[in-house]
């Protein structure tokens, strides 16, 4: 079992640059794939990027490519997301997920999941 909390979330403003934050805590967090996945009122969610259990292999949706940037610890069993040149299209809760496939962290379908951090964004 893993148990993953986000931290970081907050109010910033366009243009700006948050730091996300998801710790976990059980079993083997270095064995596992991490992935961020974003929610916005009324929208479905999405994935926004993915990193191996190395950290070696990283992976980004369309829309956050060259904003963000996804990296881990695992000396630290930290997961983070470096949101800079933040958009008004950016603003959702964002949850960290984790799984032994890193396939299936892209999917959406991990096995574990934060309970999310809200970004807000104004303009």
């Amino acid at each position: 079992q893993v148990q993953l909390v986000e931290s970081g979330g907050g109010l910033v403003r366009a243009g700006g640059s948050l730091r996300l934050s998801c710790a976990a805590s059980g079993r083997s967090f270095s064995s596992y794939a991490m992935g961020w996945f974003r929610q916005a009122p009324g929208k479905e969610r999405e994935f926004v990027a993915r990193i191996s259990w190395r950290g070696d292999s990283t992976y980004y949706a369309d829309s956050v490519k060259g904003r963000f940037t996804i990296s881990r610890s695992n000396a630290k069993n930290t997961v983070y997301l470096h949101m800079n040149s933040l958009k008004p299209e950016d603003p959702a809760v964002y949850y960290c997920c984790g799984d032994l496939n890193l396939i299936t962290v892209v999917a959406g379908s991990s096995d574990y999941w934060g309970q999310g951090t809200q970004v807000t964004v104004s303009s």
